[in-house]
């Protein structure tokens, strides 16, 4: 006599009937207890086992449909995926098995049966591992996935895919996505008033002064209304530029920075562009901007003084020239030749008969 055990209790074989593949078993208690055992799936398991897999699969018709997802799951811990997915009938199970195979088209086939959104987001975050950026997108718009779609168009520089974002953000009131979307495009002013309308004021209010100095009285002054209900006095001490100036480090360079910078914000460069900006100086747009009329300072210094040596230099030649076309015209006016035709061979020193005469003349002795 076989005994089995069911719930803690001892049981006893019955038999077993061919016709219904069912086996019976019985307890003290005569309690009699039937279990479906089907004769084929437990000789194609056994073939399985055995490593015959022709005979096995010739068998498999023979197993009724709705035993395939346990076959199915026999084989995956036999490590047989690819043979589970082909047996597998529930496309919960199926899915799975697609998405441990990578086989994506197949877990996308199954993902437009079932409609999940928990699906297409595993489907998205497969389809990017495998480089499949366009059925990423697909996934990640199916499941509205907005943190992943963030991550797949800022990676591949997508502006137009990041604007659409920042609306359908908005739309569904996730803030912290939209602010992020508008930040990347350039668009400090909708970012602003994107805090405004979450009454983030305080944050309102330190991004206008890093980014939009302009905006400081106007957002200060909103501050100030909405602090006045909570503390009058700590809304009296929060101080305006246009008012207390001298508080602002380089609050008109700043002004000029944002006045200069401002065209530029909608422009966007291409990713292959990126090694080119990424060699840029970790500094602030203020100091920069600061270095920036330092060094253009320093040239025109450079230059004054360029050509003030030129200019010295020019001098210098010109005295030399002049010098010595003077002592030129000295040396002819100091040694005159008279070459008249006279014949008494006199040489005269700086022009004057008078003065100094030295030489022989006809007639007289010499000395």
């Amino acid at each position: 006599v076989t005994t089995l055990f069911h719930l803690d209790r001892p049981m006893y074989l019955l038999g077993y009937l061919a016709n219904q593949s069912r086996v019976y078993l019985i307890d003290k208690q005569f309690n009699v207890v039937g279990y479906t055992l089907l004769l084929s799936l437990i000789e194609y398991k056994t073939l399985v086992l055995r490593g015959d897999f022709d005979r096995a699969n010739d068998i498999l018709p023979s197993i009724p449909k709705e035993q395939y997802d346990s076959v199915a799951h026999f084989l995956e811990s036999r490590g047989m995926l690819e043979e589970a997915l082909d047996i597998a009938t529930d496309s919960n199970y199926r899915f799975d098995l697609a998405v441990q195979l990578g086989r994506v088209d197949d877990a996308k086939a199954i993902a437009l049966e079932v409609q999940s959104e928990s699906k297409w987001k595993q489907l998205g975050e497969l389809a990017i591992s495998t480089g499949k950026l366009e059925m990423a997108e697909e996934c990640l718009l199916h499941a509205l996935d907005l943190s992943g779609l963030l991550l797949l168009y800022s990676s591949i520089g997508d502006a137009e895919g990041i604007t659409k974002l920042a609306s359908m953000a908005k739309e569904q009131g996730k803030n912290n996505v939209a602010f992020l979307c508008l930040f990347m495009l350039g668009k400090l002013e909708e970012c602003l008033q994107l805090l405004i309308e979450s009454n983030r004021i305080p944050e309102a209010a330190l991004m206008a002064r890093s980014y939009l100095p302009s905006k400081v009285p106007e957002i200060v002054a909103l501050w100030k209304k909405d602090l006045q209900k909570v503390n009058s006095k700590a809304a009296e001490s929060l101080a305006d530029p246009d008012e207390y100036p001298n508080l602002f480090e380089d609050w008109q360079i700043a002004l000029n920075v944002e006045a200069t910078v401002a065209p530029k914000r909608g422009i966007y460069p291409p990713a292959e562009e990126y090694m080119i900006h990424s060699e840029r100086p970790n500094e602030s747009l203020v100091e920069a901007f600061k270095n920036m009329h330092v060094q253009e300072e320093e040239d025109v210094h450079e230059e004054d003084v360029h050509d003030e040596e030129e200019l010295t230099n020019e001098n210098d030649t010109v005295q030399e020239v002049f010098e010595d076309d003077e002592a030129e015209e000295s040396q002819e006016d100091a040694v005159e030749v008279e070459a008249d035709g006279s014949t008494d061979g006199t040489i005269h020193v700086n022009g004057n008969d008078s003065e100094e005469q030295w030489g022989t003349n006809k007639g007289e002795p010499s000395a």
